[in-house]
């Protein structure tokens, strides 16, 4: 099995280390490359080594990594391996923005208000690193942001992978994502007009990101949803873990034709179409 961030480390010591402010609010952000900007927004429990490596591998294409910290202790590893150490840098990480006013976690149909924020970044990277647009990929907790973001035209290519938000506790949960009726119907309109595509990743056995939730993109999006679904079914070909929830990072496997490492493949090629006007 091939590990992650093989031949792809980086350090926060790799990264520009800056501060954003909109609507009172100031972060810390890390930026890493050039060229067009995507934000690359962590999953829980935070920037950890292996989102880091994701970053790296935006960099190489020949665009910025922009790295926002929403949560969490930047830099940390979260590794699944010592859950004794792990769980509890989990809960640290969740609890907190789980009671946080700025993250929809339970309501569906709800962009979270921190999607404001993230927009303004975008636009700010935007006219700090030029092109026609900006990337961003959102995993597991901020899955769902790319989708909302997406209502903003400088946002050429949303990636939502493994979008938990919010919480599949209800059928209607499981059948919504954490996405204004506004801000879809924005996308939609993009998707109509303007050919844009969202790209969808996740595991098929992962309960936290639940069948019902991509088939409301696909009716939603139609074709310009381009769902990416890997089999993590017992006995599974690839020997993909049942509880497989991270595609890009913590769950890849870095081995050409393992179809974590296509999904990789793919998300990087929307990145390189849409921002570099390259379709090797």
């Amino acid at each position: 099995m091939g590990d992650a961030t093989a031949n792809h480390e980086r350090t926060l010591d790799d990264c520009e280390r800056t501060t954003f402010t909109h609507g009172g609010a100031t972060r810390d952000v890390f930026r890493l490359g050039e060229g067009p900007a995507v934000l690359v927004i962590a999953e829980m429990p935070g920037i950890t080594p292996n989102v880091l490596a994701f970053a790296g591998r935006v960099a190489e294409l020949g665009c910025t990594a922009v790295l926002p910290h929403l949560f969490g202790t930047p830099g940390k590893p979260a590794d699944a391996s010592e859950p004794m150490r792990t769980v509890p840098y989990l809960l640290s990480s969740m609890v907190p923005a789980c009671i946080s006013r700025e993250f929809s976690v339970l309501a569906a149909g709800r962009t979270s208000p921190i999607v404001d924020w993230l927009r303004a970044l975008a636009a700010d990277e935007h006219e700090r690193c030029g092109g026609p647009g900006v990337g961003a990929v959102g995993m597991c907790f901020t899955g769902g942001f790319a989708l909302a973001m997406a209502a903003d035209d400088r946002l050429l290519a949303p990636v939502l992978s493994q979008p938990s938000l919010p919480f599949p506790v209800s059928k209607r949960n499981r059948g919504s994502i954490d996405c204004s009726p506004d801000d879809l119907a924005k996308v939609k309109h993009r998707c109509d007009t303007e050919g844009l595509t969202v790209l969808g990743l996740r595991f098929t056995g992962d309960k936290a990101v639940p069948a019902e939730r991509f088939e409301f993109l696909r009716r939603e999006l139609g074709v310009a949803f381009v769902a990416v679904e890997i089999d993590s079914s017992k006995g599974n070909a690839y020997g993909n873990p049942r509880m497989a929830h991270s595609v890009l990072t913590e769950n890849l496997v870095d081995e050409p034709g393992h179809p974590t490492r296509d999904a990789l493949d793919q998300v990087l090629e929307l990145f390189r179409t849409r921002l570099l006007g390259d379709s090797k």
